[in-house]
Order: structure tokens, then sequence, then C-alpha cells
């Protein structure tokens, strides 16, 4: 396993983004790193994947700027290099929703970390006794390849869709403590903030998404692997990629 594989992302406000898209592609090209960033003026999304040295000089780099300073990272191997190409690239948004008002940089929902989580879903409720569901926020096809035991899958196409499902359903979740969760923490904070703006009390995120909870948690109350966009295919909850050669296609 020589290539790293990292995620991550920040809602942050931004702005310069032609001048910051510049100098990431050339940090990125000069290491021979490939993926994909997405800028935003709501904050940065990335997957990238190299060596080792590589990431983690790109890395020192990026946190050189104050707005990236704290990124947190989750980090996998693989044999060879899953993306086949860098693309840097402006978006409307790092993750899209079409509910602009949705700004997460403002004020994050709460969020439950892995442990806390699998100790919920171990006793069936939490601290405060109420009983807990978890919430795939992911499209059907990533739902399919994984997810958690008796977790709510409302058959999304995309996540734009999202807010309309959760309109229709959110009479099933009052009274409930709910814990909404995608790959890697970007889709399910969005989520977490909408469930709060539309009534729901007892809400959070899965902090770090499933990735971050394979880390600590590993298979513990997860059936089948977590979907990734890319030549890997999935990952196992020991981090480890179902397909390991082979560029990847980003479409």
């Amino acid at each position: 396993m020589q290539i790293l594989n990292i995620a991550a992302y920040k809602f942050v406000a931004l702005d310069g983004l032609p001048e910051l898209q510049a100098t990431l592609a050339d940090a990125l090209q000069a290491r021979t790193i490939k993926g994909t960033v997405l800028l935003a003026e709501e904050g940065i999304n990335l997957f990238l994947a190299g060596a080792s040295a590589d990431i983690h000089d790109f890395l020192a780099g990026l946190r050189a700027d104050a707005r990236f300073e704290d990124l947190e990272i989750k980090e996998s191997w693989s044999a060879a290099q899953p993306f086949r190409k860098l693309l840097v690239k402006i978006k409307p948004e790092i993750i899209r929703m079409n509910h602009p008002a949705i700004r997460p940089s403002a004020g994050r929902a709460p969020a439950v970390d892995a442990a806390t989580l699998t100790r919920w879903l171990d006793s069936g409720h939490d601290d405060d006794g109420r009983p807990v569901v978890t919430l795939d926020t992911r499209n059907a096809f990533e739902v399919d390849v994984g997810t958690f035991q008796n977790a709510i899958d409302w058959r999304i196409a995309k996540f734009t869709e999202f807010p309309q499902a959760l309109l229709d359903h959110r009479e099933q979740l009052q009274g409930k403590t709910v814990v909404s969760f995608c790959t890697g923490g970007i889709r399910c904070e969005k989520a977490a903030i909408f469930m709060q703006e539309a009534g729901l009390t007892n809400v959070y995120q899965l902090d770090g998404g499933i990735l971050k909870y394979f880390e600590v948690s590993g298979h513990t109350h997860f059936e089948g692997e977590c979907f990734v966009f890319d030549q890997r295919r999935a990952l196992d909850p020991a981090l480890q990629p179902r397909v390991n050669v082979g560029a990847a296609s980003e479409g």
C-alpha cells in the first residue's frame, strides 16, 4: 500500500477563488498528486491521492493558510493511484444542496463522534434516554453498498432531493435523536442544519462521516462497505479498498 488517499472538507468563507485555484493546482501538480479539489465561497472539499511525503508536504503548505490550519483529514491507503487526473474546480457549492441559506461556516449543527454513536447504538438510546436513529444522507446506489444497521434510507438519487425528502418524512423523526451521516461528513453537516431549521430539536451529524467511524469503531453496527467515488469503488470497515489496481474514472 504505497499511495496515501486523503479526504477532507471545511466550511469556511473564501474569497479570491481564482487565485486560490491556481495556487492549489500548481502545488498539487508539482507533487504529482491527483484527485479533485472543489472550491466555493462556502469552503473547500478535497479527495486526493499520492505519495505520503508529497501529500503531507502539500498539507503543510495548505495549513499555512489560516483559513485551513485546522483542516481535518481522513486517511486510507491503496496499492495504486485511484485517480486518473487532477481537477481543481470552482463551484457554487462544495456539496450541492440548492439551499444557499444553509451555510455551515456560520455555525455547525451539533456533532457526535464515532465512539459516542457506537455507545448509543449499543444501548439503543442516547444519554437522555431518547431512541436513536441513523439517517443516511447519501444517494441510493451508495447506500446499497453498505450502511448502518436499520439506518433510515429515503432512496434519494442526489443530495438536492434531501430537503424535500426530509419535509416529507419529518414526522417519523419527531421525539427521536437523529444522527445524520455520509461518507466523510460534508453532506450530513448540511443535512443536520436543514433538519434543525425544519424544526427537529435532537439532531446531530456524525463527525467525520463513515470514514472516521471506520477508523474508530470498525464494522460495529455497520453492514457492508463504504462506497467511494474513485477506482477503489469501496472501502471496508478496516479501510481496505475493494479494488487496488487501475486508474480512476471520475465521471
